[in-house]
């Protein structure tokens, strides 16, 4: 990696097309090694659902911290 150039891996792990690619891997790897096909569509259909987790998760994350302030998000007149 070249100096100055920083891997934005927030944006990578909620690409839906990486786990398109990852599911279709995993499924044609079964498929390839004589697992089912009802198998392998259900190992695909967990990644995915996984990943749309891990994709509002890691939204929900950054958007708590942008609206997060100095005093860690939270304005005192708010809370009454």
């Amino acid at each position: 990696m070249t100096e100055g150039r920083r891997t934005d891996w927030r944006r990578k792990l909620t690409s839906r097309k990486l786990w398109a690619a990852a599911a279709e891997f995993v499924s044609m790897l079964i498929l390839a090694l004589r697992g089912g096909q009802e198998t392998a569509e259900r190992v695909a259909a967990i990644i995915m659902a996984g990943a749309g987790v891990m994709a509002y998760i890691l939204g929900e994350g950054l958007a708590d911290a942008a609206g997060a302030g100095p005093g860690g998000g939270q304005n005192p007149r708010d809370m009454v």
